[in-house]
């Protein structure tokens, strides 16, 4: 079974200890999510397992074998993809092409872009996924505010062999739109994506994720399986009302 795990990460910006002795382990299918209050360390720890920071100290370990993500083009050799707020998507291209950008898929020896190709692959991503988009061909700039999330995780999933991170995947979306989304993420965890989801969406995380990690001012204050704490007792600890 596909896992990725996270020992004792630490990361300090001079004399501020942004996170300290985080650790988390993330198995194939397994949706974890990360909350914490804001300035909690919560992005500093999705930088360091998506190869932005590099760690102070601790282990990351991708199917038990330890690796050293000094990039993001680190990470994605080792299999993780993230998705994060801003999605990195080129609004004039197709959608195909944002699919696969940066791995175009090429034919002949002259390396000319084989439009064809990727254009059914696309499609039958999205078939799978169970992704509604009216056309592949379209420039992702016509998409919906939900489409084009939907396009950022496709391409995540597409990618990935260890893990696919999501950073507020529906931070910016109405009611319906982040319901569809949700739908996606599900539908990728049961297909053996292993997420790790950071959300402020109490409601979310808890409609979504197997297991929920607390960071407290950089400080890992608990994990723990969703179906066995209350919404309430996770706020105690976000806040630090419970200690």
């Amino acid at each position: 079974m596909q896992s990725i795990k996270a020992h004792n990460l630490e990361k300090s910006f001079g004399a501020v200890k942004a996170v300290q002795n985080y650790s988390v382990e993330i198995k194939q299918g397994d949706v974890v999510a990360l909350v914490g209050d804001n300035g909690a360390g919560k992005s500093t720890v999705v930088k360091m397992l998506s190869g932005l920071y590099k760690p102070d100290s601790g282990e990351i370990l991708v199917n038990d074998q330890l690796v050293t993500l000094r990039s993001a083009l680190d990470a994605r050799k080792a299999g993780i993809e993230t998705v994060l707020q801003d999605l990195a998507l080129v609004p004039q291209r197709p959608v195909y092409l944002n699919l696969f950008l940066g791995r175009e898929a090429t034919k002949s020896a002259i390396q000319l872009l084989d439009h064809k190709l990727m254009c059914k692959e696309a499609e039958k991503l999205f078939l799978e996924l169970g992704v509604n988009i009216p056309s592949v061909k379209l420039p992702i700039g016509s998409l919906s505010g939900g489409q084009r999330q939907a396009v950022a995780i496709a391409r995540a999933a597409r990618w990935s062999e260890s893990l696919v991170i999501m950073d507020e995947p529906t931070a910016a979306l109405g009611i319906a739109e982040t319901a569809k989304v949700e739908e996606l993420i599900k539908n990728l965890s049961l297909r053996g994506t292993a997420i790790f989801l950071v959300s402020h969406n109490l409601d979310q995380v808890f409609r979504l994720s197997s297991r929920i990690s607390i960071l407290r001012r950089g400080e890992q204050v608990g994990e723990y399986e969703t179906s066995k704490v209350s919404k309430n007792d996770i706020v105690s600890k976000i806040t630090g009302s419970m200690d």
